[in-house]
């Protein structure tokens, strides 16, 4: 028979070995990057990386005793390319899609879904009804834009790509007409087109593509990966408790707030 002294001992025994400890190998500074207009997720404002990606990151290596510098590394594509050589540790947000699963190692629990639509210039409105539309128009993206693999093929065997470094300039090139369709996030769409004062010239189609994933990214050349379990219950626990939702109306309220000029990291 089992002494009653010992069950509280056992108990505390197993709390100590779930919980995450502190040591010497994770006093260094770890360097993440995200993408760089994409609000609320993540976008740079002030020369610093904000976004409701860049909160989490930090919130959860911070637990597990980590420092993190939120770096501004420059356009989309180079970020993802830093952290895939092992030059930055962490993308703080990114598509898990095929052509990138042996680069990174990736969370299993999502940080933010992400329903994907697509953006017209107002005067065009009545040549967009459905996908099928798309075939053949000039659409526009950021170096590094992905929107998950099945739209990224439907995007390459169908239209003519124009690549920006910036996001203002596609919002820009679409107002004008100067590009046909930009597919998007609707949420982060919709908070760009009103920051930027397009809201008359450029409108969401009343048909959407699909919905995609956002994951945290880590470089298989880190040690960073021997924590994704606790990423994983961490991430799951704070979708339950509303703490992510509520960073997106935080953050999405801060992006509308700031100064009108975007960034240019």
């Amino acid at each position: 028979m089992k002494s009653p002294l010992l069950a509280p001992i056992f108990l505390t025994v197993i709390g100590l070995l779930m919980t995450p400890q502190s040591s010497k190998s994770q006093e260094r500074e770890l360097i993440a990057c995200g993408h760089p207009y994409y609000p609320p997720v993540s976008w740079v404002q002030q020369q610093e990386l904000i976004g409701v990606a860049p909160a989490v990151v930090k919130l959860i290596f911070g637990e597990l005793g980590y420092q993190v510098r939120l770096d501004t590394l420059g356009n989309w594509k180079r970020c993802l390319s830093e952290v895939k050589t092992g030059h930055a540790d962490i993308v703080v947000a990114a598509y898990r899609i095929a052509s990138r699963e042996p680069d990174f190692d990736f969370s299993q629990q999502h940080i933010v879904a992400d329903t994907i639509g697509v953006f017209i210039n107002s005067n065009k409105s009545k040549n967009f009804h459905s996908v099928n539309d798309l075939k053949g128009k000039n659409v526009g993206l950021l170096f590094g834009d992905s929107f998950g693999d099945s739209l990224d093929k439907l995007i390459n065997d169908n239209n003519q790509i124009e690549y920006v470094s910036q996001g203002k300039q596609n919002f820009e090139k679409l107002a004008l007409g100067r590009i046909d369709f930009m597919p998007l996030g609707i949420v982060s769409g919709k908070l760009q087109i009103q920051k930027l004062g397009y809201h008359k010239q450029i409108i969401e189609t009343l048909f959407k593509l699909e919905t995609e994933y956002y994951y945290l990214a880590i470089s298989p050349r880190s040690e960073l990966s021997q924590h994704l379990p606790y990423i994983n219950q961490r991430l799951k626990q704070l979708h339950k408790n509303g703490k992510i939702q509520h960073l997106l109306t935080q953050y999405s309220k801060i992006y509308l707030e700031s100064s009108t000029e975007l960034d240019i990291p």
